[in-house]
């Protein structure tokens, strides 16, 4: 139970960072959240390297319960515009979490006995995208409305250029990517810090 500790502290912390951090704005289409949240899977990935799936899995099931208490708190605290927590924000944030981060423990269990790089780096980029899919549509599509129908979610329909620029689209889907883009981004930085963990706990791996 020890060797989980770290691995649980680890994963709590970055849950809880991304919930606050993703009230604030970093320019115009993503939050600082984006940038703590794909950690989580550095953290899933250690978990499986050196203490295999159940253990990663252990630790994703106690992000989800710390996200599903966040959740809980901020959908009790009003904003600006309502709630802080929509139903169909926190429907969507458990439900892109938990499946993507399973989905993320099993691709890199498959690919453990690959070169060091391809098991956390094929891992996170199929977890971060599936994060990213599930996330936005739950969370914003009007084909989903049906998940609170009280719900305005106008706003993140509205039909802009992609990112400012490209074609024209509902407003969420540039936020999904550049969402995505940031993940794919730090899912290659987080490799320094995997092979420096793996390289200093367990040379064998590298």
């Amino acid at each position: 139970m020890k060797h989980m500790l770290a691995g649980v502290l680890a994963m709590a912390i970055i849950v809880m960072a991304s919930n606050i951090l993703v009230q604030f704005l970093l320019g115009d289409w993503l939050t600082w959240g984006a940038i703590t949240y794909p950690f989580a899977f550095l953290v899933t990935d250690l978990m499986n390297r050196f203490y295999g799936v159940r253990a990663a899995r252990r630790v994703v099931l106690c992000g989800f319960v710390v996200g599903v208490v966040c959740s809980l708190i901020g959908s009790q605290i009003d904003g600006e515009f309502g709630p802080l927590v929509s139903m169909r924000v926190a429907i969507g944030s458990g439900t892109a979490f938990l499946v993507a981060q399973m989905m993320d423990v099993a691709i890199f269990d498959r690919l453990r006995q690959g070169r060091w790089w391809t098991a956390p780096l094929l891992s996170s980029l199929i977890g971060a995208t599936l994060d990213t899919m599930l996330f936005f549509s739950i969370a914003f599509s009007t084909q989903l409305s049906f998940l609170a129908p009280g719900e305005d979610v106008a706003w993140a329909n509205e039909i802009v250029p992609l990112l400012g620029h490209g074609p024209q689209l509902p407003l969420w889907v540039s936020l999904a990517v550049a969402d995505s883009s940031l993940k794919f981004g730090l899912s290659l930085l987080a490799l320094l810090p995997f092979r420096a963990v793996v390289t200093k706990l367990s040379p064998k791996y590298v």
